[in-house]
């Protein structure tokens, strides 16, 4: 990675692929500020005509290499208007991606903060993750229907991807977003421009609305497929913890075969019976077979709903120490384990 005196991304070079992650000419992590007087709605609504009018935000109050540990670590300031910002770029060592720890002190009114990253990525669409899965959207404005989604929402991550490479902006508390596309200046097709959408300030009904300190993590993975999106999405907003304890390692409570099948709870049940729930869906949007693995004794399984009710459907069969699972794509699935020996009276 690069960055220049002006405290931009200018280089993200992906070593597997051999080939750069940003637009040529362009540089990322480019704050962008502008305007935004919505029609009606103060604090709800985002209308298209803000972006008339934007502020490039590159001039830097300072530019300094840090001590990131065993990362590699650039810490960049700038002021604008009233606020400020201060953000520290990371590339953890053995990660294929770029961290941005992003602190905003804000005090402005009626502005809308971006984060800009035009990628060197030729796509009509991208994925963005909603809850147990992802959808598409445009790119570009040849309908209507497309030009309305000047401004969308993504949990944890937005995919650009062409054949056989593509890049994830993943980001662990912001969810509004746009992308575009736009020619490359060198000619020979098009880029993709992923933007965040970081900051509001309306002035009705609160007129302080969203004024002080904000904290942000974002990162950009080049040479990310969708598996990937799903994976460094979870690992930014699920970062590992690290506690003392015996030398002994100690297995998960549950596991799965398949990096497609994402497991997003693992609880006690609610009736207190001291039944396991766990709950997990297939994130790619393929069909998938997978084994479930439990690192306690399990004397039953059922399947239930979201409520942990038996869905009817009997019990299933754990066995050889695991159970089989076929999911269809997106397909959310709850499980309710017995606790205890099979056989067990």
């Amino acid at each position: 990675a690069e960055v220049d005196g002006r405290g931009l991304l200018v280089s993200l070079y992906d070593l597997r692929a051999g080939r750069e992650t940003l637009a040529p000419g362009k540089a990322a992590n480019l704050l962008q500020l502008h305007q935004d007087f919505p029609t009606m709605w103060d604090a709800w609504d985002v209308d298209e005509f803000y972006r008339n009018t934007v502020t490039d935000l590159v001039e830097a109050d300072a530019v300094e290499a840090v001590d990131g540990g065993t990362a590699g670590a650039v810490r960049v300031r700038r002021t604008f208007g009233s606020s400020s910002v201060e953000q520290v770029l990371t590339l953890p060592p053995g990660a294929a991606r770029l961290e941005i720890a992003t602190e905003v002190d804000w005090h402005e009114t009626e502005k809308f903060l971006k984060a800009a990253f035009p990628l060197d990525v030729h796509a009509d669409r991208v994925a963005a993750e909603t809850q147990f899965g992802h959808l598409y959207r445009p790119t570009h404005t040849n309908t209507s229907w497309d030009a309305a989604k000047f401004e969308a929402c993504a949990h944890r991550f937005v995919h650009v991807e062409e054949p056989g490479w593509g890049v994830a902006v993943v980001t662990d508390s912001t969810y509004g977003y746009d992308a575009s596309r736009a020619a490359r200046e060198t000619g020979r097709g098009t880029t993709t421009t992923v933007r965040l959408s970081l900051l509001r300030a309306p002035r009705f009904p609160d007129p302080r609305t969203d004024q002080g300190t904000h904290r942000f993590r974002c990162a950009l993975v080049p040479g990310a497929g969708l598996g990937d999106a799903v994976r460094e999405g979870w690992a930014l907003n699920l970062p590992e913890r690290r506690v003392a304890g015996a030398a002994e390692a100690v297995e998960p409570l549950v596991s799965v075969a398949d990096e497609a099948v994402t497991v997003t709870a693992v609880k006690l049940a609610d009736d207190g019976s001291g039944d396991v729930v766990v709950r997990l869906h297939e994130a790619r949007g393929g069909r998938v077979s997978t084994r479930l693995t439990c690192g306690f004794p399990v004397s039953s399984v059922v399947r239930c709903d979201l409520l942990e009710r038996p869905d009817g459907a009997g019990g299933q069969a754990y066995e050889d120490g695991g159970l089989a699972l076929d999911l269809h794509p997106f397909e959310i699935v709850t499980l309710r384990l017995g606790r205890g020996i099979t056989g067990e009276a």
